[in-house]
């Protein structure tokens, strides 16, 4: 694991440009496609200010969600639908290289759906993600993945269904650690004053919380916090 301590919200946005351009110019150059997770929250932010900088061949990305909420795009509370509307604009991107829920249907069927969306972009069961792009909750949470949920125990699913999710709205999808784990890189961007206690209690106290049990098997591991959010580092 890897910390990169920043000064500031704007430096966390330099080094995600950074890094994200040399991983996926890796896997363009390696493999001929580059296969990211997202996550909402303030990682939009993040990614919608940092991603159009970078120099990258778009067409060779395929982008997914490493969970999503399940509500309409136009929703405020939809990832992709943010995505859609402040990031797409702003490359060269296109909405067919999002792999996105189904709408209208439980989400259970939503989860089995997305679990046959991402065998159709991997080519297969492996869902060998290049870079997942992630956040935590104050709580601790990362994906829809909360503190004491039965989730957290789940190896035979790849996509999971969640329908009571602490955090509104409760209908979810998530991906699970199988696929979390076997990433080549997964990437943290925290920031403020809010998350350093949970930052400490997971980096340094290494107390069992779902963020903390992103441990990449043969991957790599990166904590990019600004000064606030490591405060007690």
């Amino acid at each position: 694991m890897t910390t990169i301590k920043v000064s500031n919200e704007q430096e966390i946005i330099n080094r995600l440009a950074s890094y994200i351009e040399k991983i996926s110019s890796d896997a363009i150059r390696n493999r001929g496609k580059f296969f990211v997770g997202l996550s909402g929250g303030s990682v939009v932010k993040y990614l919608c200010e940092s991603l159009p900088r970078i120099d990258t061949e778009w067409s060779k990305w395929i982008l997914a969600f490493c969970d999503e909420r399940l509500v309409p795009e136009d929703s405020e509370d939809s990832t992709f639908g943010v995505y859609k509307c402040q990031l797409i604009p702003k490359t060269e991107l296109t909405e067919s290289q999002f792999v996105v829920i189904k709408q209208g249907v439980s989400a259970d069927e939503a989860a089995k759906d997305y679990t046959e969306k991402l065998k159709l972009a991997f080519g297969g069961d492996d869902f060998k993600f290049d870079l997942l792009l992630l956040g935590m909750g104050p709580d601790g949470h990362t994906c829809s993945l909360f503190p004491g949920h039965p989730l957290l125990e789940e190896r035979s699913l790849k996509v999971a269904a969640i329908t009571d999710s602490p955090k509104p709205p409760p209908a979810r999808i998530t991906l699970t650690y199988p696929v979390i784990n076997s990433a080549r890189n997964c990437l943290f961007a925290i920031s403020g004053a809010g998350k350093a206690e949970m930052v400490k209690r997971i980096l340094k106290d290494k107390e069992d919380l779902p963020a903390g049990r992103v441990k990449p098997e043969s991957g790599s591991l990166y904590w990019i916090v600004d000064n606030a959010a490591a405060e007690y580092l």
